[in-house]
């Protein structure tokens, strides 16, 4: 910023430097002396810049001597000088660089330009400049440069005048704000007060207590008051004229724009006060005696008012009320009656616009209004002024329409201003014209224009600054005008009193701590505890202003709204009158409030039946009731009261034209004859009422009966009739013939519908007195109607009435149930009469009311809660009981419905209500009808299901008792099922409430009549025990029913309920559950089931339905039911164990169960048989405590997943408190222990296994046991071993054995075969059976390992699961059942094998026998592969128990195992034999060491020769691979051989010293056997070379080299074995080779097989092998004879040499080759072959 200072100063120096030498050139030959000044400020100018940094202060240091060259050029009066010079001072003044001495002379050289009229309008720009852009002009200086201004402002050349006019504004308002930046630089300090006598001394000096610029600015401003009075100035010295409209145009620009002047200094105060306002009502003095009838033709008359000064006076005044109203109360008094004088009728048009556009604005300032009416209409001996101005207003908008002649001279329209405006009327016909707004009125048409916005003044005549004459006034802005400052007027008031209501409810509510309520409805009024704490001057003020408001505003707007063709004014006065009212009502002033609601109704109806209906007077009745109105008022009323009254119905009012035709609804004064006609406006104002009633519901008070008459008219006229809830809609068509409704109103009908039900919705608003208001009216509404429904049916026959008052009741009730306390009563009360009425019409919608009310008050959320007010429960259902004594049909039916639809919406709530419904629903009995039996049974089950917890205690036992009748019954099997489903509810009720049922039956015991069948000697069952035995013993009745759904339904339900709450019971109660209830029902459903027929006669029950073949005769249904019952016993049993092992009956109790399972079992029929074993399998589920809440649930709902059970969240289980004290845990578990129970268990099972397997004698049989029956029969064992495997001995096991030996040969039957055995061999898997079989065998196994006294069993085990393993190639058969085996995947080479093996066994004829039979084998692979598996397993692990080797439990494996693998190939599965090497080797490499231990050696010697013939069969089976094994499956098998040959060589051969010569000598065998296989065929042209093993051959030769003689150091025991060996091998190469020979010269030229040189190859190569090994042995280890052996070969490997085979040839050369030491023998070769 510095820097830019520094570069203008530098600039202002070279300007001037360059103007002074413009300067010099122009004054250097006319001028001397301005020359020398010129050149010596130049040098002046020069100096200043060169001793200083700060440039602009120094040149105001010499601003006098710089100037003056400047001063002197303007003295010589040249042009072109004096151009230059003001140029160069305007450059100073710009800069600031002038001294106030400087600043001086500069105003007097201007002065003496003006003088000299040189160059006016520089000398204009240089004073502006001069005093705008700095403070050094003041006091007289200031004050000449005013004067220059002025001077000008005169002149006779119109741009200086003009120009001169906009400076002097300009600088009279930077005279003032120099006083606002001084205040503000003085901020802080306070202002000195000024003496009142020395301002009222009249002394033209300023007051001493003003400073410097507030000085100049009080004396401008006197000054210029004294110019506009005529009087000379004192501080302006040298002004002599100035016109009074340029004058108060200053004045009135200073007060608007310097109102902080004027209000903070008391001497411009007093300015106001003393010179402003008594020159103001000095010049308003010919105006007021002014009138407009004493006209002049004169041009000038002194007293006649001239515009341009009135208006500017005008101005003034509205400035001094709007910005100094605080200062100036009393002579805004004085300015206000002057307005209201001004509107008077004998005042011209302009000047009545005039005063209308001040009230206008000061109409919009909420303020102003609110100080009048607290100034003035308050005072008691003061003027009225804010009254005088309403009224005012009307009495202006009234005399337009009273005397339109003369009112209306001077506006636009002058001639046919007082007739009908037919053209314009016309403009509402004619095509695609809009009518223009306007108001109407006996003949009078005055169009209306929009003059502001509301809220906003916007004057037009008060902005005419630049007219000399009075402007003619348009036709309609005078009305306009006024119109608008009317409704500003309710605007206003409306905001003052509603703001400060407001206001004080906040106020009241932050001092009680409470929030502000905020809803989403409407904002209704509830301000009467407001207005009770509220301070009294403020209420009183707020009543003031619309008393003082109210009649005038009332009288001039229903002038208007009956006037007004347009309907946004229409709109406009409506929200006014709405206003109104709403203010009355708020400040409790009911007359006013009627006064406006009245003429809303009157409105809305046409006039003479607007007459009828609300049967009003004129409005002066109704306004002068109770109230005291002035002679302005009467006057104002009077002059229009005919044409309230009257109809305008104007040709050119559009909103007057008919758009509904009715018929009249009939009152009690009369109907109407003929149609009635609605208007557009009569619509219109329908909106308005039920704004009102909406929005202001809360004051309308007694008047809401007069705003519900109407709506109820409009709504009959306009064909709404009551719907559902209470709304209003459209009637069709048939109903409305003789109404004729418009297109236009047909599409606002639903509009008006849904404004009807918001304006009764927001009743809930309202409170509760303003609630009882609306109630009453609707009440009394109501009774008139009855009336004339009465009156209507005896004379017109049955005319259908007003139901208008009824449905709104109810739409009332329904929202207001937040407080139903409030209507219920009154609301109940009338609608009971309403349905006893003779008019069914009537009659019906009063019970829709009752009963809907009553539904909806039952399903609302009440706080606290319904069902804890017995109070208002019991109100809100007495509706409903009163209903019972009104005998008409149809208003008992509703009674019924309603009852069904409050059970099932709201049957939560009638917690104390139970008694009285249930009397409802007993009221109906039989003989009334299906429909209400139906409808009965329909209560009945909401009761029982879903609202048992509201019901009282002692009625639960009568509930148990119906639902078991309703079961029973046989007229309806769908209320039966259902009535047994109630019994589930409730007994899920009785465990979830136990606690408070218990307790409220010790207080209701007597009601209680508990079915006690216990003995007399037996303890008395408590109360609540005895509720649960009523209810089984029912379930059980229900259980032996005739018809099987209601059976099967009953016991389901029955086992359900004993399972989930059984632990409610007490100790002694589950004896008479056990003896009373569970075992009578077996015992009768046995009784029954053996009773049953057998044929397919009604087996339905009497019911047409399709019964599946499984249920098609009543002894299969019974069967179900015996299924069922059993089950639920057992899971009764299993679940509550605890309890009822503590009875001392118990044994008996578990005896006789497992005799009824055993019986079942054994059965003929499978399902009985199958579920019997289920039964059984489910008792021996021990638990050691009562199960988990979950358990038990999923036990009782196991039966049938469509029983509802309880809730796990809901169930709380039995406490300490609630069940009797017990024996310890240690004592139960000893009595669950008892072995006399678990071998009557084992006794039964063993039973039903012997029975139930026991084979046929004959080969055919029709029924044999099932595989699931086996299959669950085997699965109980593991079970029941747990408990009986202390004491279970082999003679146990062998009855086990036998069991499961014939529960796995049972065969099934062909049908079901594909269902159980697979497709193919591959895809076999275990059945459920096989697996069953070895579990068992497995946990006996499992409890012989662990324990010491049971390892003698080991043995019997082994030769259970071996004698399995024997079924893998030969199936059981089942007794003399002939049977059929299915193998899709057996080859026939496999089945030819089989089929020998078969023949061997003797058994290939009962065999094929079978092959046709309807029972077919099960595929036992699957089962003797995993008992093979087992057996494994055992056996690694048992294999040094004492039991197991002295039995040779190895010697039986292995015999066993003799068959598959001497099978091989040809087993029924090639898993089989593999399974069974695998096996093999496992158990070998546990067993050998076993048995070649010296301690255990005894135990094993018949084993050897076993173990021999076994890998004999294995290593060289019989049976050959089938042509179809692929390359890869052989080498898979051929390397299973040579793991045999590998377990050989390291578990048998080293360890050969311990083991039995004979064996040894067998194993070499195999190994010399196995070394060279050769091709069995003898056929040289042999092409299949599958059975030349040579991995398996090589393996062998290689195991015989690694354990001969010839790699020893020393020769063993054992040598001559194994030079025997050697012997042979070398023979049974000479003969391979010999037959080679001869093969080769026979085959000629044809190749020999693959395999044949394959096993030369191998042939030559081992004898290349074993001549190195014999060179390299000890001398004494080789014999002589083997030598000759080796040495015999040479001559036949010579003739080998022939072959052609290059493989052939490379081991022959390479064996040849080892001859070279044998034809030069060394000495060592020498030694050993001699």
């Amino acid at each position: 910023m510095a820097t830019v200072d520094v570069v203008s100063a530098k600039k202002l120096v070279e300007n001037l430097q360059t103007d002074l030498r413009a300067l010099s050139n122009e004054a250097k030959k006319k001028y001397p002396p301005v020359k020398e000044a010129a050149e010596a400020g130049i040098l002046r100018i020069r100096t200043v810049v060169a001793k200083n940094k700060n440039i602009i202060p120094a040149l105001v240091a010499c601003s006098g001597e710089i100037m003056q060259p400047f001063l002197l050029g303007c003295d010589t009066k040249n042009l072109r000088i004096v151009q230059i010079c003001l140029a160069s001072i305007q450059r100073l003044i710009a800069k600031q660089a002038l001294s106030p001495a400087a600043g001086a002379n500069v105003i007097n050289m201007l002065w003496n330009l003006m003088d000299s009229g040189i160059e006016d309008l520089k000398v204009l720009q240089t004073t502006l400049v001069l005093v705008t852009t700095s403070t050094v002009v003041r006091g007289n200086a200031l004050a000449r440069a005013i004067v220059i201004c002025f001077r000008l402002h005169f002149s006779k050349d119109n741009t200086i005048s003009n120009t001169a006019s906009a400076i002097v504004q300009q600088v009279v308002c930077t005279v003032f704000e120099r006083v606002l930046a001084e205040d503000e630089a003085n901020a802080a300090g306070a202002e000195d007060d000024a003496e009142k006598n020395v301002l009222k001394s009249n002394s033209r000096l300023p007051p001493k207590s003003l400073r410097p610029c507030a000085t100049d600015a009080y004396l401008l401003f006197q000054d210029l008051c004294q110019l506009v009075n005529a009087e000379h100035p004192t501080w302006l010295l040298g002004l002599t004229e100035m016109s009074r409209t340029f004058g108060l145009e200053l004045l009135e620009s200073l007060l608007n724009s310097f109102p902080q002047v004027f209000l903070r200094h008391k001497e411009f105060s007093f300015l106001l006060k003393e010179r402003v306002c008594p020159l103001v009502i000095k010049l308003f003095s010919p105006s007021l005696k002014h009138k407009q009838n004493m006209m002049s033709t004169g041009p000038l008359v002194a007293d006649k008012p001239y515009f341009p000064l009135n208006m500017r006076l005008l101005r003034v005044v509205s400035v001094l009320i709007n910005k100094y109203y605080s200062i100036l109360v009393t002579e805004s008094e004085i300015f206000l009656s002057l307005l209201v004088k001004f509107l008077e009728g004998d005042k011209p048009m302009w000047q009545r616009i005039l005063a209308l556009e001040v009230l206008h604005k000061l109409c919009v300032q909420l303020k102003l209004l609110r100080s009048f009416c607290q100034s003035y209409d308050m005072k008691a001996h003061s003027t009225k002024i804010f009254a005088n101005i309403v009224n005012a207003l009307g009495s202006f908008i009234q005399s337009l329409f009273v005397h339109p002649i003369v009112e209306r001279q001077g506006s636009t329209t002058d001639g046919g201003i007082t007739s009908s405006p037919g053209i314009v009327g016309s403009m509402s016909v004619g095509g695609g014209v809009t009518p223009q707004p306007a108001f109407a009125y006996k003949g009078v048409w005055i169009p209306l224009i929009n003059v502001a916005a509301t809220g906003s003044a916007k004057p037009v005549f008060l902005e005419m600054l630049d007219k000399l004459e009075p402007p003619t006034v348009p036709d309609g802005y005078g009305l306009s005008i006024a119109f608008t400052c009317l409704l500003d007027v309710v605007r206003s008031v409306s905001a003052i009193v509603t703001s400060e209501l407001e206001a004080e409810q906040r106020r009241k509510d932050k001092e009680q701590g409470v929030s502000p309520k905020i809803n989403g409805g409407p904002v209704l009024d509830r301000n009467d505890a407001v207005l009770d704490d509220v301070d009294p001057s403020l209420k009183n003020l707020w009543e003031e202003l619309v008393n003082a408001s109210w009649c005038g505003v009332l009288a001039a707007l229903s002038l208007l709204l009956e006037a007004c063709t347009d309907e946004t004014g229409t709109q406009s006065i409506l929200k006014s009158l709405e206003v109104y009212a709403s203010l009355c009502g708020k400040l409790g002033m009911t007359v006013a409030r009627d006064a406006f609601i009245t003429c809303l109704c009157k409105a809305s109806l046409p006039p003479h039946y607007a007459l009828t209906v609300l049967n009003i007077a004129t409005p002066q009745n109704i306004s002068n009731k109770g109230h005291k109105r002035n002679v302005s008022r009467d006057g104002l009323s009077n002059q229009h009261g005919q044409g309230v009254d009257g109809n305008s119905n104007e040709p050119g009012d559009g909103r007057n034209q008919v758009v509904a035709v009715g018929t009249a609804l009939p009152t009690v004064q009369g109907t109407q004859q003929g149609p009635v006609m609605l208007t557009a406006k009569n619509i219109q104002c329908m909106r308005a009422i039920l704004s009102v009633a909406h929005c202001h519901g809360g004051i309308l008070g007694t008047a809401w009966h007069l705003v519900l008459t109407t709506l109820q008219h409009l709504a009959w006229i306009l064909g709404l009739k009551p719907s559902t809830g209470g709304s209003l809609k459209v009637s069709g068509a048939s109903e409305t013939a003789n109404s004729v409704i418009t297109t236009a109103v047909m599409g606002e009908l639903p509009i008006l519908s849904a404004m009807l039900s918001r304006l009764f919705e927001s009743s809930q608003y309202l409170d509760e007195v303003a609630l009882h208001h609306l109630i009453d009216a609707l009440c009394k509404l109501s009774s008139e109607s009855m009336e004339i429904a009465y009156a209507n049916k005896i004379s017109r026959g049955d005319k259908e009435p007003s139901l208008f008052a009824v449905a709104k009741l109810l739409e009332t009730g329904l929202v207001n149930l937040s407080r139903v306390e409030v209507l219920w009563r009154p609301v109940t009360a009338h609608l009971l009469e309403v349905c006893q009425h003779s008019h069914s019409r009537t009659r019906d919608w009063g019970a829709e009311a009752v009963t809907s009310l009553i539904k909806a008050s039952l399903a609302y959320k009440f706080q606290p809660p319904l069902h804890e007010n017995l109070k208002l429960q019991t109100m809100l259902l007495s509706p409903l009981q009163e209903l019972s004594v009104i005998q008409h049909p149809d208003i008992r039916q509703k009674q019924l419905e309603c009852v069904l639809q409050v059970l099932h919406n709201n049957g939560e709530t009638l917690a104390h209500g139970w008694p009285l419904v249930l009397g409802v629903i007993g009221a109906v009995s039989d003989d009334q009808g299906d429909n209400l039996i139906r409808t009965a049974f329909k209560c009945f089950q909401l009761v029982t299901t879903d609202f048992l917890p509201i019901m009282p205690r002692y009625g639960l036992q009568i509930c148990i008792s119906v639902a078991a009748k309703f079961g029973l019954q046989k007229e309806e099997l769908n209320i039966s099922l259902t009535a047994v489903g109630l019994l589930w509810n409730i007994s899920d009720y009785l465990y979830q409430n136990r606690v408070s049922i218990c307790e409220g039956l010790e207080k209701e015991s007597n009601l209680v009549e508990g079915t006690n069948d216990s003995s007399p000697n037996e303890a008395p069952v408590p109360p609540f025990d005895a509720l649960w035995l009523t209810l089984y013993s029912k379930q059980a009745d229900l259980c032996v029913d005739s018809r099987p759904a209601v059976r099967k339904s009953a016991g389901q339900t029955l086992f359900s309920t004993i399972s989930a709450h059984g632990s409610l019971l007490q100790q002694t109660t589950w004896s008479t559950v056990l003896w009373h209830v569970l075992f009578p029902l077996l015992d009768k459903v046995k009784k029954l089931s053996g009773a049953a027929k057998q044929d397919k006669s009604d087996v339905s029950g009497g019911v047409n339905i399709l019964i599946h073949h499984s249920r098609d005769t009543a002894e299969k249904q019974w069967a179900e039911t015996k299924v069922l019952t059993l089950a639920g016993v057992a899971r009764v049993f299993n679940t509550w164990r605890q309890q009822l092992i503590l009875l001392g009956d118990f044994p008996r109790a578990w005896a006789l169960l497992l005799e009824h399972i055993e019986a079942s079992a054994l059965s003929t029929s499978n399902e009985v048989s199958l579920n019997a074993l289920k039964s059984f399998q489910e008792i021996l589920q021990l638990q050691s405590s009562s199960p988990s809440p979950k358990v038990a649930l999923e036990r009782a709902t196991s039966f049938e997943s469509n029983i509802s059970a309880p809730k796990p969240e809901r169930i709380k289980r039995t406490t300490s408190n609630d069940m009797p004290k017990v024996k310890s845990s240690n004592e139960i578990e000893v009595v669950m222990d008892d072995f006399t129970l678990w071998s009557t268990a084992w006794r039964v099972w063993h039973s039903i296994g012997i029975n139930g397997t026991k084979p046929p004698t004959s080969k055919t049989a029709k029924t044999l046991p099932s595989q699931a029956f086996l299959t669950t029969l085997l699965q109980i064992f593991p079970t029941l071993f747990q408990h009986i495997k202390a004491k279970f001995v082999a003679s146990d096991f062998q009855k086990l054995s036998r069991v499961l030996q014939c529960a796995v040969s049972v065969p099934i039957h062909a049908d079901a075969s594909p269902f159980i055995l697979p497709s193919s061999m591959l895809d076999a898997e275990l059945t459920g059976l096989q697996e069953a079989a070895l579990n068992a065998i497995n946990c006996v196994s499992k409890a012989v390992g662990a324990s010491e006294t049971m390892q003698s069993m080991h043995p019997a085990v082994f030769d259970q699961l071996l004698t399995f393993v024997t079924y893998a190639c030969q199936a059981p058969s089942f007794g003399q059942i002939e049977t059929r085996v299915i193998s899709k995947t057996a080859t026939k080479q496999s089945a030819e094998y089989l089929h020998s093996w078969i023949q061997c066994k003797e058994k290939w004829e009962s065999f094929r026998g079978c092959l046709q039979a309807e029972w077919v084998s099960m595929n036992y692979v699957p089962f003797a592969e995993k008992s093979l598996s087992m057996t494994t397993s055992l056996y690694k692990k048992t294999a040094t128990r004492p039991a197991v080797m002295e039995q040779q439990v190895l010697q039986n494996i292995l015999r066993v195992l003799q068959m598959p693998l001497g099978l091989k190939y040809a087993c029924p599965s090639a898993s089989t034999w593999k399974l069974a090497v695998t096996s093999l080797l496992e158990i070998l490499h546990v067993g050998l060491p076993v048995a070649r231990n010296p301690a255990y050696s005894k135990h094993f010697k018949s084993m050897w020769l076993d173990l021999a013939a076994a890998l004999e069969l294995f290593l060289f089976s019989e049976h050959p691979a089938p042509a179809t094994l692929s390359v890869e499956e052989q080498q898979q098998d051929e390397a299973m051989d040579v793991n045999v040959v590998l377990l050989i060589q390291n578990e048998v051969l080293p360890y050969s010293t311990a083991l039995p010569p004979q064996f040894t000598a067998k194993i070499m065998g195999l190994l010399n056997r196995g070394s060279i296989h050769s091709a069995s065929s003898s056929s040289f042209l042999d092409t299949n070379n599958t059975e030349l093993r040579e991995e398996f051959a090589k393996t062998c030769f290689e195991t015989l080299l690694r354990f001969s003689f010839i790699t020893q150091s020393l020769v063993s025991e054992e040598g001559a074995i194994t030079k025997m060996a050697m012997s042979a091998l070398l023979q049974r190469c000479q003969e391979v080779l010999r037959k080679y020979v001869e093969d080769e010269r026979l085959s000629g030229k044809c190749p020999l097989p693959r395999s044949r040189m394959a096993e030369i190859s191998f042939v030559l190569k081992a004898l290349t092998t074993l001549m190195e090994s014999l060179k390299k042995a000890q001398s004494g280890n080789v014999d002589v004879n083997t030598w000759d052996q080796v040495i015999d070969l040479y001559p036949t490997l010579v003739d080998c040499t022939t072959c052609t085979s290059t493989t052939v040839c490379s081991a022959l050369r390479d064996v040849l080759s080892q001859y070279h030491d044998l034809l030069l023998p060394p000495s060592s070769a020498m030694q050993n072959g001699r």
